[in-house]
């Protein structure tokens, strides 16, 4: 009998494994307290309920459903200590990966051969966990096997909307976390709303940009993967994207053991822009504060002194 398995213990996996209603098994690195005690650090108010099997290591068979919730950095590491492939995995985290450039569908069909699927949108873990409502795209190539799953996941609070483009779908959330870094840099120094609705505008125009070169659909863009996610990651300061940049920009030391996909999205992102010959001024200037190559009156002088151009 196959399996839901979510791997990833953090906020967005823990809370996924609870808005499921159905058993799922949830793993993740140092699962002894949350086993012990039924909660989890990054959702202590939340209490696990009992139909979620919790395993420090469980086994993973070749009829089951894996949910990646590994950040992107991490993830190919994950699925190179599988010892079995599953049926199918979901890729649930919103990154490029910094050496290759490769996206998590890549990462997947590389490490494991298996079909894949990518549940991305705007949505915040604390919001998931309590039965909030909330709207994911899920982008899978195989129609049969994403109707399957839109199916198995679906629950009363979390509606998942098919889509047939996983790479629009995974590259919209990756590339609004380094827009969302930008605007917390430009709320943090007090540059004001007028110039974030700017950087969200032009922000989305470069996502459109690279994703269109690579081969995504533009209406995927439009969709909860791309508008939806990047209006609610540009906007609050749940996001962590954005919180890290507002520190970035008030010149305050950004918080500590929280993962930031942005800060390697932006420079893989920025090395698939040069190598496609494209121009992504938001993103050069995200990569080039986060890398510590230049200052913030550097950056906001490389764009505003860029020459006027139609829209």
């Amino acid at each position: 009998m196959s399996k839901i398995i979510v791997a990833g213990a953090g906020a967005f996996g823990t809370a996924l494994a609870v808005a499921l209603e159905r058993p799922v098994t949830l793993t993740g690195r140092n699962m002894e307290q949350v086993i012990a005690n039924r909660r989890s650090p990054r959702l202590p108010d939340v209490v696990l309920p009992d139909r979620l099997t919790l395993s420090a290591a469980p086994e993973i068979g070749a009829d089951d459903i894996l949910l990646v919730a590994i950040p992107m950095q991490g993830m190919d590491s994950y699925l190179a200590g599988l010892k079995t492939a599953p049926r199918a995995a979901i890729a649930c985290c919103k990154g490029i990966e910094l050496k290759t450039t490769r996206g998590p569908s890549a990462v997947i069909k590389d490490r494991l051969g298996c079909p894949s699927a990518v549940l991305t949108g705007p949505s915040f873990a604390s919001d998931i966990s309590v039965g909030k409502p909330t709207a994911l795209t899920l982008a899978c190539g195989d129609t049969s096997l994403g109707e399957e799953l839109q199916g198995l996941l679906s629950s009363d609070t979390l509606r998942l909307y098919l889509s047939d483009d996983p790479l629009g779908a995974e590259l919209g959330g990756a590339l609004k976390n380094v827009v969302a870094i930008a605007c917390g840099i430009c709320m943090g120094a007090g540059l004001g709303e007028s110039a974030r609705a700017a950087l969200m505008t032009r922000g989305m125009a470069e996502t459109h940009r690279l994703a269109l070169k690579l081969g995504a659909k533009p209406e995927t863009l439009y969709g909860l993967a791309g508008f939806g996610d990047l209006a609610l990651t540009c906007t609050s300061t749940q996001s962590r994207n954005y919180a890290f940049g507002f520190a970035l920009g008030a010149g305050q030391p950004p918080a500590e053991g929280k993962t930031v996909e942005g800060r390697a999205t932006a420079q893989a992102t920025l090395d698939l822009a040069k190598a496609h010959g494209l121009d992504m001024p938001i993103t050069r200037v995200v990569a080039g504060i986060v890398g510590g190559d230049i200052t913030l009156p550097q950056a906001l002088d490389a764009l505003l002194s860029r020459p006027l151009t139609s829209e």
